[in-house]
């Protein structure tokens, strides 16, 4: 079937010479990854290598079949260009890492409209935000919340969070419970909102430390997510 859908771009590879597989999370079905036929070679077709960067917002019309694992894009337009997401430097690591988390996250092929609008809003908030360097922890904490382990804040006040129960509790009860400057930060962060995320005041130190976290807290949530690849060149970027 013929159907249009708007779509954020997780991944792209080549395949073969000329080709690329795109993988998208898309409004309508939630995960689809794409083949996109001689799109390498081809400078005067339709569909353009430019247009599918690193969690570009499209709109797609394409040829669905449910029985396909690849999908095929009969028209691409851009849904919304951004200002500064791809070239930015300190914005274009954060959305190369963003994206290689997303990917690695995202697998349900199905619709999920809450957290197409929760991605499809942050990241224009990441456009034009000027002080961007706590954004990707709050971004992943929000995320939380869509892939079904917000952290449970009903013993908000306790002095210790377990990574592995996702809650917080009166006294550690095994190796994966945290304390100290990690939980005083988790707390900040529950109470923000995106537009007040940079007035939280750490340092490279500490935003690293609480980054791998939460990273090992989406590890013990999702049986099949994998350490970001671009991990290292990310920290390096808020080294200072």
């Amino acid at each position: 079937m013929i159907v249009r859908t708007n779509a954020i771009v997780l991944s792209k590879i080549k395949y073969g010479d000329n080709d690329l597989i795109v993988k998208c999370y898309t409004k309508q079905f939630g995960v689809v990854s794409f083949l996109l036929k001689g799109i390498l070679k081809s400078k005067s077709g339709k569909l353009k290598n430019a247009y599918f960067q690193l969690l570009t917002q499209l709109q797609l019309e394409i040829n669905y079949q449910n029985n396909r694992t690849l999908q095929y894009i009969k028209e691409v337009k851009p849904y919304l260009v951004y200002a500064t997401l791809h070239n930015h430097i300190v914005k274009s690591t954060i959305v190369m890492f963003l994206a290689e988390v997303l990917s690695a996250s995202l697998q349900e092929e199905e619709q999920n409209e809450a957290l197409y609008e929760y991605l499809e809003t942050s990241l224009q908030v990441l456009d034009i935000e000027d002080n961007c360097s706590n954004f990707h922890l709050l971004f992943l904490l929000k995320l939380t919340k869509h892939l079904g382990f917000y952290p449970e804040t009903n013993n908000i006040q306790a002095p210790y969070f377990n990574l592995h129960a996702g809650r917080f509790e009166d006294k550690p009860t095994d190796i994966y419970s945290i304390s100290g400057e990690k939980i005083v930060l988790l707390k900040q962060l529950l109470g923000t909102i995106f537009d007040d995320v940079s007035s939280i005041k750490i340092n490279a130190k500490q935003r690293q430390e609480f980054l791998a976290m939460l990273l090992l807290y989406f590890d013990l949530h999702l049986g099949s997510f994998k350490k970001p690849k671009s991990l290292e060149v990310f920290n390096q970027l808020f080294s200072t």
